[in-house]
């Protein structure tokens, strides 16, 4: 999935962290709903301003995140 599109990163905008398409709802918020049990579709039920593919973009985001600090970490 190709995510540079819709994770956005604007050093004034919820001070500096990873958000969705220039909004502020931050790809760790997102993560932290989905590590507290809600699904998808409850997620977009709740942010009737996301898709799915927003929340892919995060997961995908959070994954290639995660590669690099286990690269770096070598």
């Amino acid at each position: 999935m190709e995510y540079h599109n819709i994770i956005t990163i604007e050093p004034g905008k919820r001070s500096g962290k990873p958000c969705i398409r220039g909004m502020r709802i931050t790809v760790y918020d997102i993560l932290e709903y989905l590590a507290g049990g809600m699904t998808e579709a409850e997620i977009l039920e709740d942010f009737s301003e996301l898709t799915s593919e927003d929340i892919k973009a995060c997961l995908t985001f959070a994954a290639e995140r995660e590669k690099k600090l286990f690269v770096v970490s070598l």
